[in-house]
């Protein structure tokens, strides 16, 4: 019998909780941008893998568009790979916690523009990468990321977000700890549900200026989304390792 889920969840922090063991793999996530939107729980609830709930924040939990730039993915300590490990990526996620009140992530998708990158994710990681044409323009504290998607279907789901980096925030308040301090992934691979454990310093976050925003990729996830996000942040990055996964 699975564990019961604790009444309440371990208190919300931008800084991570556990290690994550030896080292998988290494990556760096350079400007990233983190929109989100607030949601009933129930609504994503039967989107999570068996065994975890919607993490949740004064009642509410969250669906996230996340476009970044990924840095030389690195092998078990090896040298970061230039090309095939470094690319523009954009993701669709949710919010989770497990029995052991462990937060992690939920991917709905993952646009990448590197296509061997693509099918190993989702032959061996059991990810769901797609494979899209992506760009970012930058024109100083003005960012652009642009994204179409390629493979699988829905053929030409598309995002395009534009911001302005404002100031960094000197603390992260209780929303942007809870949006940003993950520690890990959940996810159903193979019949069962596992976490995936990472470690990186906490953020750097910035306030961001949303200037112009227009999404099909959350529909194409189930998560249909109106009107302006909720939260808009930015951080320059962090570097980050993961360990092995573990049972959910």
């Amino acid at each position: 019998m699975p564990p019961l889920l604790p009444a309440e969840p371990e208190p919300v922090t931008a800084t991570a909780p556990r290690a994550a063991g030896r080292t998988l793999f290494t990556q760096g996530w350079r400007d990233v941008a983190f929109l989100h939107w607030a949601v009933d729980p129930a609504r994503v609830a039967p989107l999570l893998p068996p065994g975890t709930r919607p993490d949740v924040l004064d009642g509410v939990t969250y669906v996230g568009l996340v476009p970044f730039r990924m840095r030389r993915i690195g092998i078990a300590g090896s040298p970061g790979l230039p090309w095939v490990g470094s690319f523009l990526e954009t993701n669709i996620r949710l919010y989770s916690v497990d029995g052991l009140g462990r937060r992690g992530v939920v991917f709905r998708s993952l646009e990448a523009e590197r296509l061997p990158t693509v099918l190993v994710a989702r032959g061996i990681a059991r990810l769901p990468y797609t494979w899209a044409r992506m760009r970012l323009d930058r024109d100083g504290d003005r960012l652009t990321y642009t994204s179409r998607r390629r493979w699988p279907a829905p053929r030409g789901a598309a995002s395009r977000v534009e911001f302005r980096v404002g100031g960094r925030l000197a603390e992260p308040d209780r929303l942007a700890a809870f949006l940003t301090g993950r520690w890990g992934l959940h996810q159903n691979a193979f019949g069962r549900t596992r976490y995936w454990p990472n470690e990186h310093p906490a953020w750097p976050l910035h306030q961001a200026e949303l200037l112009g925003w227009d999404d099909d990729l959350a529909a194409a996830a189930g998560l249909p989304v109106a009107g302006p996000p909720d939260s808009v942040l930015y951080s320059p990055g962090v570097d980050v390792r993961f360990g092995p996964r573990v049972r959910g």
